[in-house]
């Protein structure tokens, strides 16, 4: 049985992945007390009328032990008691936040009449720093609406075997922000841009055309050899330190050519080496 430990800011979508890990079979529970994690967790293992192969447990800042700096020696009984834990953390950007709860006109948990939502979300974030610091995988929804949130988790937990470890790569645009759950960023504007081509520009870096103008220049199959290269020097030294999720980001400007198209062809090499590959391009959602 695995544990699954969902964490993360007010706003930033920590339901709709528990709810979405429900559709997938698993047995969730939100908002349960920290110290009771323990106990939770073996009476699921030893609960006789049903065996669950997953239990995802949400704790967030309306926990009634607001002591957040125990979650680690928590984390590390359960480990201990042979249990398989793992902690995925959701985030978003401040101004996301407040976007999402102006737009719901939801209140905030830690927001009264004299801490206005701004503070709110930085004291929520300094008191979720333990979770945070412990998270196996760390998503950041903030240009990731409903259903996109509700696909990557479900095809990250859902498609992932216990023993392997899962590699998404993401292509991004810089002029829209840095991924903020991304372990490695790799910058390719430096290469030549197929937005200048005129019956280019409205394609994607998927389009065989946009490949193919893309393959014709030494210099991107030259950082394609580049990145590969890093990655398959490294991601058998992140693998055996038993880490579970690596996302790795490539970006270009806008994120729809020179990104998406390196996305593809890293997806294509590392999946034919038998690696758990999951690909996103953030822009074209």
């Amino acid at each position: 049985m695995k544990l699954l430990i969902i964490s993360g800011t007010s706003g930033a979508g920590k339901s709709v992945v528990l709810h979405a890990l429900e559709d997938i079979g698993g047995y969730c529970i939100d908002n349960l007390p920290m110290a009771l994690l323990p106990a939770f967790a073996k009476e699921m293992i030893d609960a006789p009328h049903r065996h669950y192969e997953m239990i995802a447990v949400g704790l967030d800042a309306r926990n009634l032990n607001n002591d957040f700096a125990t979650f680690p020696t928590i984390l590390q009984q359960l480990k201990k008691s042979g249990l398989t834990c793992e902690v995925i953390f959701i985030d978003a950007t401040d101004d996301i936040l407040i976007k999402r709860f102006s737009e719901t006109r939801r209140r905030h948990p830690l927001t009264d009449n004299e801490v206005p939502l701004e503070e709110a979300i930085l004291q929520e974030r300094m008191l979720l720093k333990p979770i945070a610091g412990e998270a196996d995988i760390q998503l950041d929804s903030s240009r990731t609406n409903i259903h996109q949130l509700r696909e990557l988790i479900q095809k990250t937990v859902g498609e992932r075997h216990d023993t392997e470890m899962s590699v998404l790569f993401q292509s991004f645009g810089f002029k829209h922000g840095i991924p903020l759950e991304a372990d490695f960023i790799f910058d390719v504007r430096c290469l030549p841009n197929p937005h200048w081509e005129p019956r280019l520009r409205p394609l994607s870096g998927r389009d065989p055309e946009v490949a193919h103008f893309l393959e014709n220049h030494f210099e991107v199959n030259r950082m394609l050899e580049h990145i590969s290269g890093f990655l398959e020097q490294w991601l058998p030294q992140f693998a055996a330190d038993n880490r579970s999720y690596l996302t790795v980001a490539i970006g270009c400007t806008g994120g729809q050519h020179r990104s998406v198209f390196l996305v593809e062809r890293l997806s294509q090499l590392f999946r034919k080496k038998g690696i758990a590959i999951l690909t996103r391009h953030r822009e074209l959602s």
